[in-house]
């Protein structure tokens, strides 16, 4: 793994247990965790993209 997909999921990971007490019932958190890490697999290429550029 590269450092750009390691940090860029770390801080995903991180921002999503700062606000997991607050999300309800185990259900709700693993939805959310669920829909939080599809749509970061999924915005990770176009950010490394666009990152290419600069």
């Amino acid at each position: 793994m590269d450092v750009v997909t390691l940090v860029y999921y770390a801080a995903i990971c991180g921002a999503l247990s700062v606000a997991a007490p607050y999300m309800g019932n185990r259900l709700v958190r693993l939805a959310l965790g669920v829909l939080v890490g599809l749509i970061a697999a999924a915005v990770l290429p176009m950010a490394r993209a666009a990152m290419a550029g600069y």
